[in-house]
């Protein structure tokens, strides 16, 4: 008889109990939380009680006879492992003959059926795509319910963690100040009011920071601005004292987190509406418009005003990061100095080393918690550049080959991002060749000089262009955005070479930070990685206009052992030798381990 995972066909029987009293036909869930978040808390997780699949990305559908779960290519092994026996169906997208979620419904749902999903954990854009998708078939769609709610009984709480507040002068700019730009955009625009879904924009904004989603320092929110008003959407029980005190100086309006759908349904709209889809839940969304029209209001999409704002660091903003990302550079030059003096002579792993490494950090002064989970992969796990090591499932690091570590974390002052690959023991030449090929990418886009207008479309090429040479690249972008105490990735600016149409771009400025992260990965062998992170620095201007160029935030040795000069051109070699010097010079002060000053000379020396 062939294996059945009773708990989840039992949960799947009573979810379709509740669909069928519902009049629900096709239930979805996808991975996400109200605010499209980069990580989803528990809370969330209904699409892994449902099938048990528990990996990041994944949207399971179900029917009263079918169930199908959709997920990409780096988990089709795990999404079958992991759903043996419950009865559904893996569905592995962008493989040829498998159909979009959007097919899927658009050839199986019957005329005048009902799709049911939670409106709050689908983007406005998805939303749009089905409801237009299924139209000629009458398809109505029924986005008030979470049917979890009552089939989940042992459910995790909705994420709920006290609030703090961010002093103006660490901030650089008072929430008045930000929010009179804010009104300035919203009135370019013709608009009077102005809805904010997107959590780390609402705390950039109001100088607020919270706990509610994994390595982002940010509260579950909603921001509604107006000329005269700042209405906040908060959990009540996330309001301390200060919060409260601090809210009531700077005229926020403190309302409860959930009174935000009842809250739009009754607004009075004396004017247009400023908005952004791509922020926007779909229940939101709804609501808003169906408001909107009784009122006679007109949405206007736009971006986020707050978004550029919040990229372009202020100086007091940047002149925070760049001391941040100096002491975390040297926290991580004695991270990779432990690991070379101990491979091999005491036991350790990727979890191992990379919990080391996260408690080095945790002794920094100002440390709050780690901006993403360390990775930490060795010899081939580092060609999986989703791959992450738990205490259960890692590899041995033996003095033969390398360790990738990716790695960050957010303080008081910055947030921070760096990756380096540590040579542990013996390498091929075809590993030497790569490994300089990327390092030579990397200096080589951060000492590009480019010119006002630019996006890093323009500029991905200098990072490229050495593993392009020898018939190489990289499945990924070369660099994000990184906020301020905020989330490791941030736009709007990325350096990224593939246009795609309806691509959106944003022209690298000064005061922005971004990562440039070129990398090798040869499956079943080995994978590099350097990341240094950059700010964009005005460098000149004449009757030509004006020429930037990027600024090492970053300090930390390249790995001499893997560099093989037979691969490098002269430009390259000055590059790595200046850019050690800095290291060595900027680094000195802040190590106080003798053997770690030896060791970072001979680190940094030139070749």
């Amino acid at each position: 008889m062939a294996y059945e995972n009773t708990v989840i066909l039992n949960r799947l029987k009573s979810l379709r109990e509740k669909m069928a009293k519902e009049g629900i036909d096709y239930y979805m869930m996808p991975t996400s939380d109200f605010h499209n978040s980069e990580y989803s808390a528990d809370f969330f997780k209904v699409r892994e009680y449902f099938c048990g699949f528990d990996g990041s990305n994944g949207t399971l559908v179900v029917s009263k006879d079918f169930a199908g779960m959709w997920t990409d290519g780096r988990y089709f092994i795990q999404a079958e492992n992991q759903m043996k026996g419950t009865s559904v169906e893996l569905f592995k997208m962008m493989n040829p003959g498998v159909p979009t979620i959007e097919e899927f419904l658009d050839k199986n749902m019957k005329e005048g059926e009902t799709l049911g999903f939670d409106g709050r954990v689908i983007s406005t854009s998805i939303g749009e795509k089905l409801e237009k998708k299924l139209s000629k078939k009458n398809v109505t769609l029924k986005i008030e319910k979470d049917l979890a709610e009552e089939v989940w009984t042992d459910r995790p709480a909705l994420p709920c963690h006290d609030m703090y507040v961010l002093s103006d002068e660490l901030c650089g700019k008072s929430f008045a100040e930000k929010l009179a730009d804010v009104r300035a955009k919203m009135k370019e625009n013709g608009t009077v009011a102005h809805l904010l879904s997107k959590l780390d924009d609402i705390m950039w904004l109001t100088n607020l920071r919270g706990n509610d989603v994994e390595c982002n320092p940010v509260a579950l929110s909603y921001a509604y601005v107006t000329d005269t008003d700042f209405v906040l959407f908060v959990q009540e029980k996330e309001v301390t004292d200060e919060v409260r005190e601090y809210c009531k100086k700077v005229n926020i309006t403190l309302k409860d987190y959930h009174e935000l759908t009842a809250f739009l349904s009754e607004v009075k709209f004396t004017g247009d509406v400023l908005y952004d889809k791509r922020n926007t839940n779909f229940l939101t969304y709804k609501t808003l418009q169906a408001r909107a029209k009784e009122s006679g209001a007109e949405l206007k999409n736009v971006k986020n005003p707050t978004e550029l704002m919040k990229a372009i660091k202020n100086e007091t903003e940047l002149k925070n990061i760049r001391e941040v990302y100096l002491k975390d550079s040297a926290k991580l030059t004695e991270f990779i100095y432990w690991v070379k003096k101990n491979v091999g002579k005491i036991p350790m792993t990727e979890y191992s080393a990379a919990m080391k490494l996260d408690g080095m950090r945790a002794e920094l002064p100002g440390f709050i918690e780690l901006s993403f989970p360390t990775i930490s992969a060795y010899k081939a796990n580092a060609a999986m550049a989703h791959y992450e090591a738990t205490e259960d499932n890692c590899a041995e690091v033996k003095p033969e080959g390398m360790l990738l570590v990716d790695s960050g974390a957010t303080y008081t002052g910055g947030t921070t991002d760096v990756t380096r690959t540590i040579v542990v023991g013996e390498i091929s030449d075809e590993i030497k060749k790569h490994y300089t090929a990327t390092v030579a990418g990397m200096l080589q886009l951060a000492n590009a000089k480019f010119m006002d207008g630019c996006t890093g479309r323009n500029v991905d090429i200098f990072a490229r262009q050495p593993l392009w040479d020898i018939d190489i690249d990289y499945n990924h972008g070369t660099g994000h955005g990184i906020g301020y105490m905020l989330n490791v990735h941030e736009g709007p600016q990325n350096i990224r070479w593939r246009f795609a149409p309806g691509m959106e771009e944003a022209t690298l400025q000064p005061g922005m930070i971004v990562s440039d992260e070129p990398g090798v990965y040869i499956e079943g062998s080995h994978g590099i990685r350097i990341e240094n992170i950059v700010e964009v620095v005005k460098r000149n201007e004449n009757e030509y206009g004006k020429f930037y160029g990027f600024d090492h935030l970053t300090y930390v040795p390249i790995d001499l052992e893997a560099i093989d000069k037979r691969f490098m051109k002269p430009e390259n070699v000055q590059a790595l030798n200046d850019y050690h010097a800095r290291v060595y010079e900027r680094l000195l002060p802040l190590i106080e381990d003798q053997d770690v000053k030896a060791w970072l000379k001979e680190a940094t020396r030139a070749i």
